[in-house]
């Protein structure tokens, strides 16, 4: 069974180890790098990571989000100007499951978590457009294209969740 909740401090080697596994220089394709601190330092500031966990409490996934503002990496900095979505909306992502916890629904778990904490806010996150995988994980989410943007070389695909842009 699939539990959600939100990270505390506790929860902040774990995310780290998963992210870091799945970052680029690891040859995932998460951008950024992912030490407990930087983990530790969102959660001390009340950006929320929402986490997915087993019945044994071992991580599943992790789902970070931060406001607009709240440490902009230059990716997201592009994102928002693409963008910037309505004047409540979040920054969602990264997003990571734990490779052997895909296609067991976790996405889904941590997303309805997520939409149960962030009621009615618009979410806008990117995608490379060379990672169909998470692209297709996250139209079925309902998500849609709003923008594209190129950024290092690479072309991304910005998503947003806003109901008004639901088919």
């Amino acid at each position: 069974m699939i539990k959600t909740r939100l990270a505390t401090w506790s929860d902040a080697d774990a995310i780290s180890a998963l992210l870091t596994a799945e970052s680029g220089e690891h040859g995932g394709m998460l951008l950024g790098r992912w030490p407990r601190e930087v983990i530790e330092t969102r959660i001390a500031n009340g950006q929320p990571i929402v986490i997915a966990t087993d019945d044994e409490g071992r991580l599943l996934g992790a789902l970070l989000t931060s406001e607009k503002g709240y440490g902009e990496a230059p990716p997201v900095q592009a994102m928002l100007t693409a963008w910037p979505g309505s004047p409540d909306a979040y920054v969602y992502g990264p997003v990571c499951v734990s490779r052997n916890a895909r296609g067991l629904g976790v996405l889904e778990a941590l997303y309805a978590k997520l939409q149960a904490t962030f009621r009615g806010r618009e979410a806008i996150l990117f995608i490379r457009e060379d990672n169909p995988r998470s692209l297709k994980a996250h139209l079925r989410l309902g998500m849609r294209e709003v923008a594209r943007y190129d950024f290092g070389g690479k072309v991304f695909i910005v998503l947003s969740d806003r109901p008004d842009l639901r088919q």
